[in-house]
Parts: structure tokens; C-alpha cells; sequence
């Protein structure tokens, strides 16, 4: 992504993405800084951090400014199962800084699609996903799972969800050891423990890898996994932008929230996820909509990080003029230079606090 002169990464992105967005149906949704605490204080295991910032309104209620605008739009959401809700957004969320551990604006783009997915709308949404990454940088990949296969996969066994999470968990981190202790201590045999293992070790483009899947697919389930993945792998093929997609299911999200494919995307120069997303049917059902969801949001925050575009200059003319200058010949100078692309700032003094390209004194 190339930058232009008086724009930062982060402004020059959300120009791109809501563009793409808009060429595909949807729809700017906008939204208050605010939003009752009582919705995150809920779903606190969605957000990316339990700390919020919150304070009481003039009629009492605990507030929030938001950490996350997907609760915000199902929350809201007009959506129907006959009428699909398709909407972008780029907002400001207010969460801790990883680096800093203090309270930072971050700037966000993404997208949601609630209503009756198909194969066909949830392909949309991965494609687009990818289609952020390249409108970003060239250089990017996406990585791909399914939390169906992985529940898939359990199914059958009677745990029950702490000790479901406790083996997510070390799927996540690549643990075969500790899987194949977790697998022993809850009595789940061998086949089964097995295959959670073989997941540990997928790792590569989708085209090399999805056979290994395949051969530890389990059950109907698991096979309708594998399915999606294919469909949706085709589809991206399609759409020209498959290269650089891989499976990993170590990518894994809460199957309180999270129930079919979920993704992570990455670009050179930054080195941690700049897009998360995935299908999250389990969240909106436990708001009370009976619809899917699938969604993303690219952390454009990270962007800073990123040294493609980065500004050398200011401006690239600098004009200097004094109280003798005729106006007319300032002001064309001024418009000449302006029309031809190039951006100025005309002024009498050069203080040395600003970086330019070319001077010009008149």
C-alpha cells in the first residue's frame, strides 16, 4: 500500500477497504463511543482483553467506551434470516496496549455478515479478508481452520467445556505431550487422542496440507469441515487470490463464541496478527438472534509498524515569500505546484522544523 502525502497508513487503508467493502454490498454501519458495560461485562472470554473503560452515565447506568464493535452490531442488528445484514465499519475501540499495558485509541476496519450463510457468503467474507491483506501489502497470508472439525473431532467424548477448553488450549500452543496426557486423564481413546495430535503438526499452503486433514477426519462432521474448506479454497481460486493461504489448525477461538472456520492474516514487516476473523453463529444465538455471523477486522494500529509508505517528507515543496511577494505570483506558484500533484506549504520563515522535498523562494 502506497501512502499519499497528508495521509498516514492507517487513513490511506481506510480509504481502500471501505472502497472494496462497498463494492461487494456493504454497508457503512456507524456507531456510538458508548455502549452499556453490561454487554462486554457478559462476553468478556470474545473480547481480546477483559479491561474496559468504563463510567457512570448521567442516569446512573455503567457505561463503556467500546473495546469491540462486532458486539455492538449484533446488538443492534436489523438483520433477518430472509434479509442478510451486510455492513463494514471503521471505528475507534479503546483497549490496553500490549506494549505499553495503558489505555490506547485504536483505529479498526472490518466487516460483518448476519442472516443465512451459504457457502457462497461465507467465501465472500474470507475472499474479502484476503483482498485486505493485498490492499495492504503484497506481501501477506492468510492462515486458515475450522473449529467444526475440532469439535468434530470430540464429539462422543462427555467432557464437558473446561475440559474441551483445556485441550483448545494445548491445540493452540502445539502441545502433543500435553494433549496425549489431557486425552488419558479424560478417557478418550487412542484414535481420537491421535488425530488432536496430528493437527498440532498442519502447518503449510492449503493445496499440500488438506489431504492430511482428510486422513484424520473422524465423522460427518469433520468431513463437512473439510468440505467448507475446499469450497471455500476453490472459491479463492476464483477470485485470483488464493496464493499464500494455509491451513493451521493451531489457530483456534472459544467454542462458546466460535463454531465453523476462523482465519488470522499477516503482512511483512509486522510481526504479529494484523486481521482476525471468523464464524461466530454461537455469539449472535446467545444475544438472542437466531442468525449466522461471520466477520473480521483488520488492526490498523499495527499499520505504524509497517515500513512500506512510511513519510521521509512533510510536504514536497516548501514556499518561501516575504511582505514584497506580489499575491498573484505566490497564488500560482502555489496552484501550479499543487495541480501537478505535489503537495506545499507556503510560508515566510524556514524554521527547520519542516521536511521538504524541494524550496522555493520568491
Amino acid at each position: 500500500m502506497s501512502s499519499v502525502v497528508g495521509f498516514s497508513n492507517e487513513e490511506m487503508a481506510v480509504m481502500e477497504l471501505s472502497r472494496l467493502y462497498k463494492q461487494y454490498g456493504f454497508k457503512q454501519f456507524k456507531m456510538s463511543k458508548f455502549e452499556e458495560y453490561d454487554l462486554y461485562a457478559k462476553n468478556k472470554d470474545f473480547l481480546l482483553s477483559s479491561d474496559v473503560i468504563t463510567f457512570t452515565d448521567t442516569n446512573g447506568k455503567l457505561m463503556a467506551l467500546k473495546p469491540d464493535v462486532t458486539l455492538s452490531i449484533v446488538k443492534n442488528s436489523s438483520g433477518k434470516w430472509t434479509e442478510p445484514e451486510k455492513v463494514y465499519y471503521s471505528e475507534n475501540v479503546y483497549r490496553v496496549d500490549k506494549g505499553t499495558h495503558q489505555y490506547k485509541e485504536i483505529m479498526q476496519v472490518g466487516l460483518e455478515y448476519l442472516g443465512n450463510l451459504d457457502d457462497y457468503s461465507v467465501s465472500e467474507v474470507i475472499m474479502l479478508a484476503k483482498k485486505s491483506l493485498e490492499a495492504i501489502s503484497p506481501k501477506n497470508i492468510l492462515d486458515i481452520s475450522h473449529m467444526g472439525f475440532i469439535s468434530g473431532l470430540l464429539d462422543g467424548t462427555n467432557l464437558d467445556s473446561d475440559m474441551v477448553q483445556k485441550i483448545v488450549d494445548c491445540i493452540s500452543e502445539k502441545n502433543t505431550l500435553a494433549i496425549e496426557k489431557c486425552c488419558a486423564d479424560f478417557g478418550i481413546n487412542e484414535r481420537i487422542s491421535k488425530a488432536l495430535s496430528v493437527l498440532t503438526e498442519i502447518y503449510g499452503p492449503f493445496d499440500r496440507t488438506v489431504e492430511k486433514i482428510k486422513a484424520i477426519s473422524l465423522n460427518d462432521k469433520t468431513d463437512a469441515a473439510v468440505k467448507e474448506l475446499e469450497s471455500i479454497y476453490s472459491f479463492l481460486k476464483l477470485y485470483g487470490c488464493a496464493d499464500k493461504v494455509n491451513l493451521d489448525f493451531s489457530i483456534v477461538n472459544d467454542l462458546h463464541y466460535y463454531n465453523g472456520v476462523i482465519f488470522q492474516g499477516f503482512i511483512d514487516g509486522v510481526p504479529s496478527t494484523v486481521l482476525t476473523g471468523g464464524r461466530y453463529d454461537n455469539l449472535v444465538h446467545k444475544l438472542g438472534k437466531g442468525l449466522g455471523a461471520i466477520g473480521f477486522a483488520v488492526y490498523l494500529d499495527l499499520l505504524s509498524r509497517l515500513m512500506l509508505g512510511d513519510i521521509e517528507y512533510d510536504v514536497d515543496v516548501m514556499v518561501l515569500y516575504n511582505d514584497s511577494t506580489p499575491l498573484d505570483k505566490l497564488a500560482k506558484t502555489v496552484k501550479e505546484l499543487t495541480e501537478s500533484g505535489k503537495s506545499v506549504k507556503a510560508q515566510k520563515n524556514d524554521s527547520g522544523c519542516v521536511k521538504y522535498r524541494q524550496l522555493v523562494c520568491l
